[in-house]
């Protein structure tokens, strides 16, 4: 099969943007990933055959954290990540590749940036997608 996971480039971009329009409903400007790329570089990863086509991607940066909002027993909320967007071609799905994409990401939240969880939105319609989290 040939899949690999490698951290996406300014050049990716284009490519990642028409795999979500190709799987998702919510759709983003490109200007919403040149954002992503600039502020959490090692948050994006991309899956590509052998043929070095993308066929996946995450997309996920870290939530702000307001220094003076208490989370739960006020005491500061902690670090964690968000997943914006998840996709896979429907060519490529039921092989593994958005875990393998979801954890290398999640991997980098933790190493980098000392994220204590990871949050995923999932839509209701989308019930099947939801990820057993490694953090």
């Amino acid at each position: 099969m040939g899949i690999s996971i490698r951290m996406a480039t300014v050049h990716d971009l284009p490519a990642m943007q028409q795999t979500n329009l190709w799987c998702l409903p919510e759709n983003y400007q490109m200007k919403y990933y040149f954002y992503h790329m600039l502020t959490w570089p090692q948050l994006l990863w991309v899956a590509e055959d052998a043929k070095a086509k993308i066929v996946g991607y995450v997309l996920a940066k870290l939530e702000e954290v307001d220094s003076t909002s208490n989370g739960k027993n006020g005491t500061p909320d902690p670090v964690h990540g968000h997943i914006t967007s998840l996709a896979v071609l429907r060519t490529h799905r039921k092989r593994g590749i958005a875990t393998m994409l979801m954890q290398q990401s999640q991997r980098e939240m933790e190493k980098v940036m000392q994220a204590e969880y990871v949050s995923l939105h999932v839509r209701k319609v989308r019930i099947f997608l939801i990820y057993d989290p490694i953090l």
